[in-house]
């Protein structure tokens, strides 16, 4: 079917397999500071809010920690040199996105992780099918707020009306809530259908292909 033309997707946890590279980044910086390090399940439920919020979640006491500016500093330094030791799009992402190029859609990307990296890995494993990636910067609200995806569809030229958000967790709901557009949460992500349901999910696709017939 592909209804819409213009497809928003956030990247971890729904393009992207993340978890294990932002896990061994947070710990990396945790050890460098002297704190305990957090499980892969930890880090999964700290995610979806931009790399500042995880390490907050990660650190004892949060930004009130005195060493909190420099662990910051430390996982963005480590995650920006080892963001592809283990990352990978999901099974079917990289299919999906061909077919939706190929139907003439429009795509874009908008992620709270921090810009450069966001721009690094829509480059490395998507190249020319993701032609506008957004991500966290100093003059623009990151999401729930509506700005990054605003700004997608700005630099596609593209109608709000025919656009749909596409996402895996409580943020992006809440995104495509404030951004005035319909969102599909997918079931492979960070986030269980329960977690979803309990925070007002309503469209869900258990696969990438399962997106081409919505």
């Amino acid at each position: 079917m592909m209804s819409y033309q213009t497809y928003i997707f956030d990247l971890d946890g729904t393009l992207l397999d993340s978890l294990t590279d932002l896990a061994n980044g947070c710990n990396h910086a945790l050890r460098c500071n002297g704190m305990a390090e957090r499980s892969i399940e930890e880090v999964r439920m700290f995610v979806g809010n931009g790399v500042k919020k995880l390490m907050e979640r990660a650190v004892p006491g949060g930004s009130d920690n005195p060493l909190f500016a420099k662990t910051y500093q430390d996982f963005r330094e480590y995650y920006l040199v080892h963001s592809l030791d283990h990352t990978c799009p999901y099974a079917g992402i990289e299919g999906m996105l061909c077919d939706l190029t190929a139907a003439g859609k429009q795509i874009a990307v908008v992620s709270n992780k921090f810009y450069a990296a966001t721009q690094a890995l829509v480059a490395h494993f998507f190249g020319d099918k993701i032609r506008v990636a957004i991500g966290e910067r100093e003059n623009i609200r990151k999401k729930p707020a509506p700005d990054t995806v605003n700004e997608a569809l700005k630099q596609l030229g593209a109608a709000r009306e025919t656009a749909v958000y596409i996402g895996d967790s409580d943020v992006d709901i809440q995104t495509a809530c404030n951004s005035g557009m319909p969102c599909i949460s997918v079931l492979w992500g960070f986030r269980s259908k329960q977690f979803l349901l309990d925070h007002g999910a309503t469209t869900f696709i258990e696969s990438p292909s399962a997106l081409l017939d919505i």
